[in-house]
């Protein structure tokens, strides 16, 4: 059996299907046909539409009955079999389903008017509402969803009417034109709220437009809904070619949208009109790459509270944990991985930043995306043989799902507790660029996954024989080029679970504080990243090559100012000192990168506060 929708919803990202009417198009139905009635005539050719979304990756299939009303089967003669084919779309899509799939009954909209525009009266309309939904209910749907309404009077009726009627989850979804607003002119975030007032659980947008105008509505649905927002667009607007209509979005056009829909706050997507089995795929990556899927059906072992008790508090994951957690200022230097197989020299270096009292050795996974040593191997030589924590940059780039939750067992009983989460530079801007990138997920799904070792269960939630205790990282770029994207990607890595965060390096104080205020309500202890700048072109490399790297230009004069490379340098090492004494106050600690690999100059920065 599968746990209710609206319990899997509250911990998970819910991707739908796509059009039924395009796949019928494609097929060779004719568009003036009553695609409900193929429920019946036709019912192989519905499940393997069925069957194709959810081989896609769907995790809701949608019944073929968005016209299965009374007024709609009228036209075609079929009023005496509303029952019968709205059962027969359920127990299509239910059997296609199986107990790992959710099944939502599609009612559409009516094509009256309610009173008084229209003949309808509102007792009327709830009656034909309820008369649909009693077959879609009694073929086993999991949930309702009213789509492509543009009469907000008329989805009204029937939300009232199925809540008041049946104990089940209901998704009402509105339809926009290219102004942004319904079509009778209602703006996204009036509606919404009528409908999560009027009993829907989740509200949302559909069909009508494509992706970039859906997005502009729930963003705006975002800012006062207090339920979970749909988004569902069209492939874009079509284009009539030789008669048929062809929709231009591609599939990786929508994939792009899938995750801008997410960290706008849309807890489920799917596509309508114009949408295929192959958009759904490519969205089920992007969602990937969010959040790992897991499965829905109550045979999935649940962790017991005592299980989920032995959970490793925080502050025992490490040493590097414990400072943190009881607010002691934590410094930590950079090592990157040797380009050959001797770590010789790496170790050496971490041996003496050891004896000076720095806590931890960040190890970078790939930085540039240059070739090296893998970093979890240096990290564990440096444990071993300099007897000083590592904080394993561990990056999505490299590895598949699979791979990753093995390393990650495997870092763990091998001693790494320290682990920092990166999505990676894609592999174009280094040693080998036509190297294969995989990314089966980001920074963020990576952090739940994480999270998911960490409370003893794997990413179908099945006990593992113990958990791990990883403290987990993340990091933040306060100099972002679209900073409101970058707080939003912040705040998906904290509800997935990040422990602390480490910023690119830092020359900007007010860019940073700027930054601090915005995300201070994450409540998570942020670790400056400093890089101290050795000569002018140094600076200049930074500010104009390095993301997120700027040098405001009151330091830029001064390091142009000085006469000699030697003055530059020392500079640049005064800068740093600077910097870390006007943030002391409020950061958990820094991350000093070591330029040219000179333990002096680290050693130099954070003689103040080792």
């Amino acid at each position: 059996m599968r746990i209710p929708f609206d319990q899997y919803l509250k911990n998970n990202l819910v991707l739908f299907d796509g059009a039924i009417g395009t796949e019928l198009y494609n097929k060779g139905i004719f568009i003036n046909s009553c695609y409900d009635e193929l429920n019946i005539t036709r019912p192989k050719l519905i499940k393997e539409i069925h069957e194709s979304y959810i081989e896609a990756g769907a995790d809701v299939i949608e019944t073929n009955t968005f016209g299965a009303n009374r007024l709609k089967l009228k036209k075609h003669g079929l009023e005496d079999k509303i029952y019968d084919i709205n059962l027969a779309g359920a127990r299509l899509a239910r059997e296609a389903a199986g107990d790992e799939v959710y099944v939502a009954g599609s009612i559409g909209p009516l094509n009256e008017r309610l009173e008084p525009w229209g003949p309808l009266s509102e007792e009327e309309s709830k009656e034909i509402f309820v008369e649909q939904a009693q077959g879609l209910i009694d073929g086993g749907v999991d949930l309702i969803i009213f789509e492509t309404f543009s009469d907000l009077h008329l989805i009204q009726q029937a939300i009232l009417a199925i809540k008041a009627k049946y104990d089940i989850s209901v998704i009402a979804q509105m339809t926009i034109g290219n102004d942004g607003n319904s079509l009778f002119g209602t703006p996204p975030e009036l509606f919404a709220k009528k409908m999560s007032k009027w009993g829907a659980d989740v509200v949302g947008v559909n069909c009508s437009v494509g992706p970039k105008l859906m997005l502009d509505a729930i963003e705006k649905i975002n800012e006062v809904s207090e339920v979970p927002i749909s988004v569902m667009p069209n492939a874009g607007t079509p284009t009539n070619v030789d008669g048929r209509n062809i929709y231009l979005a591609t599939s990786e056009y929508f994939a792009e949208y899938t995750k801008r829909f997410i960290h706008s706050g849309a807890k489920i997507v799917g596509g309508c009109c114009g949408t295929t089995p192959y958009f759904i795929k490519e969205m089920r990556k992007a969602i990937q790459a969010i959040q790992p899927r897991k499965r829905i059906s109550k045979h999935v072992k649940i962790k017991t509270e005592e299980q989920l008790i032995q959970a490793i508090p925080t502050e025992k994951k490490s040493n590097f944990a414990r400072k943190i957690c009881y607010k002691e200022f934590v410094t930590s230097v950079e090592i990157v991985p040797p380009r050959g197989p001797d770590a010789t020299k790496a170790i050496e270096q971490a041996k003496i930043f050891k004896e000076a009292g720095v806590d931890a050795i960040n190890i970078p996974d790939g930085p540039r995306a240059l070739s090296r040593m893998g970093a979890s191997y240096l990290s564990l030589m440096i444990q071993q043989q300099a007897n000083i924590e590592a904080i394993l940059h561990y990056a999505c780039r490299d590895r598949n799902l699979l791979g990753m939750v093995g390393d990650l067992l495997g870092l763990y009983a091998s001693g790494i507790k320290n682990i920092l989460i990166i999505t990676g530079d894609p592999p174009k801007m280094g040693t080998y660029p036509d190297a294969t990138a995989v990314f089966d997920v980001d920074s963020i799904g990576l952090t739940n996954v994480v999270n998911y070792l960490n409370s003893g269960q794997d990413l179908g939630g099945n006990p593992l024989t113990k958990s791990t205790g990883f403290l987990t990282g993340v990091g933040v770029n306060p100099g972002a080029i679209d900073i409101d994207y970058e707080i939003k990607r912040f705040e998906w890595k904290v509800k997935a679970g990040a422990e602390f965060a480490i910023t690119q390096p830092v020359f900007d104080n007010e860019l940073f504080y700027n930054f601090i205020k915005r995300i201070e309500q994450f409540k998570i202890p942020v670790i400056a990243g400093i890089w101290p700048l050795v000569s002018i072109r140094n600076a200049e490399f930074m500010n104009n090559e390095v993301p997120g790297a700027s040098v405001p230009e009151n330091i830029m004069k001064r390091m142009y100012a000085t006469k000699s490379k030697e003055e530059a340098r020392e500079l640049g090492l005064k800068i740093a000192r600077e910097t870390i004494r006007e943030l002391k106050g409020d950061i958990a600690g820094v991350q000093v990168s070591m330029p040219f690999g000179k333990t002096k100059y680290p050693l130099d920065v954070l003689k103040e506060v080792l």
